[in-house]
């Protein structure tokens, strides 16, 4: 799975998640987290990664060019108005890439033209040769981006796209800024401009996708049926309003479907996870159930029949393997339609090996439990095996907590384990989980900042375990922490603790900070 299939054309992967993604509200990166995030996307093969956009603030400048500095193998890009500013941000951010890319751009759509730029055609077309020509002056890879292409008069982008070939550019980008083209119609855009555009047998063509109507995915893999062999897009598919075309999404088409396609890229599927799971947790957006490739259930099964065939020949219902994408095993989601042998397996796969008869009484009252619980988890039916679950060995741990929550007022009482010694506080607060934070800040003194609370249930119904993510912030330190449980302020507790706890093992070390991995 790691090489790219024989006879396939190449396509270069574009990854825009720490610049289109970090757009999305709420999904702000920190340095570290960025740099982890290059190492990552780098280490998957990633062939460019857009770092930031150097003129928006000092910090995306700061990102981009520390970006540049650690990132080896990948082209590293920067993104640029069309502006002399901009542009001359971007090169000094770039300066220590050892492969370095400018990413230009300007609306050329008449709606774009009219109300943004407020600037005629004949304008617009002198600033692409502008900006494109005073950027190919700076960096000998220049990319120019014809914003709100898909609405754009067809005559027109060829003529605003001859000229950015003939200024210099290396790759056109034709983005469907707005998510409004459907996959035919985009594939058909980008044979029209190859076929009619002086110069288009020299360049790249790229294709950039927003996902506003669904189709961003489809778009792309259209658009390279059409001619781009470049495709923009992020890890989980983040960015502006309904997101981007999603990088593992595009990267697993082209690989399970290479042979039809006969298209595939270079990226190193088996990191695939490992990246979602780590934007996920930096800018706290978590991935949908069914969310392909990397949703918790994009390889479950609970149907009976479903998991019968899967325990002849995962063939049966998976297209691709869970380790492939470093998902791990197929998860045979145990709920009161699992049989006898699924159960069976299940306790397998957990380390049990058990006799006849004690495997009949585990299923007898695996079954009780599952007549209680929409499905049940790994959690329960260890517990149905053995009472004891393994602790870590933390400094601080949550032993006791109640909470009194209402139109009256809201209290808490906890008690922690703090080194082996229990000590207890009772707090006040705004809310509930204000007045549980207030007592551990009581117990454990610190000038630590909560930089994110979040909360998600694990699953549907009243039954389910809340998943609560807390951020914690010290003199440049930051450190996350997280735990779950079907009462929601004991998850926050715990997830608070487990952040400090984290917080205090990091100023113990003397090594400089680094970020945690588990986040047009």
């Amino acid at each position: 799975m790691s090489s790219i299939i024989s006879g396939a054309q190449r396509v270069i992967v574009f990854d825009t998640t720490m610049r289109d993604g970090e757009q999305s509200p709420g999904a702000s990166m920190s340095l570290d987290e960025k740099l982890e995030l290059a190492k990552i996307l780098e280490e998957m093969g990633v062939d460019v990664i857009e770092a930031g956009f150097p003129i928006a603030s000092n910090g995306d400048f700061e990102a981009v060019r520390e970006v540049a500095r650690i990132v080896t193998e990948s082209t590293v890009c920067g993104l640029a108005r069309a502006a002399a500013a901009d542009i001359d941000r971007c090169a000094e951010a770039l300066k220590p890439a050892a492969r370095s890319r400018i990413h230009t751009f300007l609306s050329t759509s008449p709606v774009h033209m009219k109300w943004k730029l407020q600037m005629e055609p004949d304008a617009v077309l002198e600033a692409v040769s502008a900006s494109v020509s005073h950027a190919r002056n700076l960096c000998g890879d220049v990319e120019w981006s014809a914003e709100d292409a898909t609405r754009t008069d067809r005559e027109f982008l060829y003529r605003c796209v001859e000229a950015a070939i003939r200024a210099g550019a290396g790759t056109i980008n034709l983005p469907d800024t707005v998510g409004y083209t459907y996959p035919e119609e985009y594939a058909q855009l980008f044979r029209d401009v190859i076929a009619t555009v002086p110069g288009a047998d020299n360049v790249i063509f790229s294709a950039h996708c927003h996902n506003d109507l669904g189709l961003a995915v489809a778009n792309s893999l259209a658009a390279v049926q059409g001619g781009a062999r470049q495709v923009e897009c992020a890890v989980n598919g983040i960015g502006e309003r309904a997101g981007n075309a999603a990088l593992e999404e595009i990267v697993m088409a082209m690989r399970v479907r290479g042979e039809t396609l006969g298209f595939d890229s270079a990226v190193e599927p088996l990191h695939i996870t490992r990246a979602s799971r780590y934007v996920s947790a930096i800018t706290g957006f978590p991935v949908q159930f069914n969310k392909a490739i990397v949703g918790k259930n994009a390889f479950a099964h609970e149907a009976g029949i479903h998991q019968d065939g899967m325990l002849k020949n995962a063939e049966t219902y998976e297209i691709m393997k869970p380790e492939d994408v470093g998902q791990g095993a197929s998860n045979l989601v145990m709920g009161k339609h699992s049989g006898r042998h699924a159960f069976r397996e299940k306790l397998k796969a957990l380390g049990y090996e058990l006799g006849q008869n004690a495997l009949n009484e585990a299923f007898v009252r695996f079954k009780e439990l599952a007549d209680k619980k929409k499905h049940v988890f790994d959690d329960d039916i260890i517990a149905l095996v053995d009472d004891a679950l393994a602790r870590g060995s933390e400094k601080i741990r949550v032993a006791k907590l109640r909470v009194v929550a209402g139109t009256d007022g809201q209290s808490a009482e906890l008690t922690l384990d703090v080194d082996g010694v229990e000590k207890t506080a009772e707090a006040t607060g705004d809310g509930p989980v204000d007045a549980v934070f207030n007592a551990i800040h009581m117990i454990v003194p610190h000038a630590a900042a909560l930089r994110l609370f979040q909360v998600h249930a694990v699953t549907e119904g009243t039954d389910a375990q809340a998943q609560v993510s807390v951020r914690l912030e010290e003199d440049g330190r930051i450190a996350t922490g997280q735990a779950a449980d079907t009462d929601t302020l004991t998850a926050s507790a715990k997830a608070y603790v487990n952040a400090l706890n984290n917080l205090f093992s990091r100023k113990e070390k003397s090594r400089p900070e680094t970020a945690i991995a588990s986040g047009f």
